[in-house]
């Protein structure tokens, strides 16, 4: 009789594992769900402080456009609803935008428990770079390219044809070129991870400058208006980012330099120390 209990506290404790997988998936979904609400949170918090200002934050917006637009011409509004739904989308956009670093900081907290030392040491700056670099792109269109844009389209008006931009389209259109220039600055980040992962080296990327600078010139020539100047200011800070990133891969990542070391190695070599 001695024996029975034994087996049957054993059987007990086979059959609660199952149960302790499914409390523990089910407390990852919690712990989700409070990321989430945390970031809805943040974007909220600062929506609620920028409506106030929605309308100065629009006309800081078009004012690249509205400073070149000819003499008695002015910006107008098709639908009865833009003159409020306009400027409440962009202090929206807005918000999202400046909440990014809490929602990058609560997705690396719901994230970070599960990665590697070594992973967490090349995770962190990286994330926090990629934030800087995108503020640094739509900083970039806004200070430097939209008066390019906008001045080129103004000058090029056929005869006859008054220059009056609907609010709306011209919200569509700077938010479009944003992104555009936003992730366009990824590219150090985008040139780390692909060497980090193993998928190129820093060698093979060294061999294909030629490529991405044609490339470079090729989308800068799909996202800004066909003239040179506007070109050049996409494409060469666009190559000067992909050197930037190699240099920074040779940095962080030596061993990468020729041949890349394979994951599970990496991984081995984390677990052991």
């Amino acid at each position: 009789m001695g024996p029975v209990p034994a087996v049957t506290a054993q059987m007990a404790s086979t059959k609660l594992n199952p149960n302790d997988q499914e409390l523990s998936f089910l407390e990852h979904l919690v712990e989700l769900r409070s990321r989430l609400l945390k970031a809805c949170l943040a974007i909220l918090i600062i929506l609620v402080l920028l409506l106030p200002f929605a309308r100065k934050l629009y006309a800081t917006l078009a004012a690249p456009l509205t400073a070149v637009l000819p003499e008695g011409s002015t910006m107008i509004a098709i639908d009865v609803a833009s003159p409020f739904l306009t400027p409440f989308k962009l202090a929206l956009l807005l918000a999202v935008i400046l909440a990014i670093p809490v929602v990058l900081y609560q997705l690396w907290a719901f994230v970070a428990p599960a990665l590697y030392r070594k992973e967490k040491r090349l995770a962190r700056p990286l994330l926090y770079s990629s934030v800087v670099l995108f503020y640094t792109g739509c900083a970039f269109a806004y200070f430097v390219v939209f008066p390019l844009i906008f001045g080129f389209f103004t000058r090029v008006a056929p005869e006859g044809v008054t220059v009056m931009t609907d609010i709306s389209k011209y919200l569509d259109f700077v938010i479009t070129l944003f992104l555009a220039f936003g992730i366009t600055f990824e590219v150090p980040i985008a040139t780390i991870i692909l060497v980090a992962t193993g998928m190129t080296t820093i060698e093979q990327l060294r061999k294909m400058r030629a490529y991405v600078l044609v490339g470079a010139f090729a989308l800068g020539m799909l996202l800004t208006p066909p003239d040179v100047i506007s070109q050049t200011l996409l494409a060469l800070p666009m190559w000067a980012l992909f050197e930037i990133g190699l240099l920074m891969s040779k940095i962080l990542l030596p061993h990468r330099q020729t041949n890349g070391q394979s994951d599970e190695d990496e991984r081995a070599d984390q677990a052991t120390s």
